[in-house]
């Protein structure tokens, strides 16, 4: 379910994002979509951070995250 919701997010981005570069061009579209996925990973983030903290885990820094994963 989590995986489909970001695919529609994605593509409704992209979607609306050659309606503005239509519009506004290209470089307005790549903006907005930038703006919008930011947004929605941000989110997700901070959801994620929220999940770990509520579980009792410790809450690592980008530094540390890069780190410690190897992804």
């Amino acid at each position: 379910m989590k995986g489909l919701k970001h695919k529609l997010v994605v593509f409704l981005a992209v979607s609306a994002g050659g309606v503005i570069g239509f519009i506004k061009g290209e470089e307005a579209k790549q903006k907005w979509v930038f703006r919008l996925k930011s947004k929605y990973e941000n989110r997700r983030l901070m959801a994620e951070r929220k999940s770990i903290a509520r579980r009792g885990g410790v809450l690592l820094d980008d530094i540390e995250l890069a780190a410690y994963h190897n992804n």
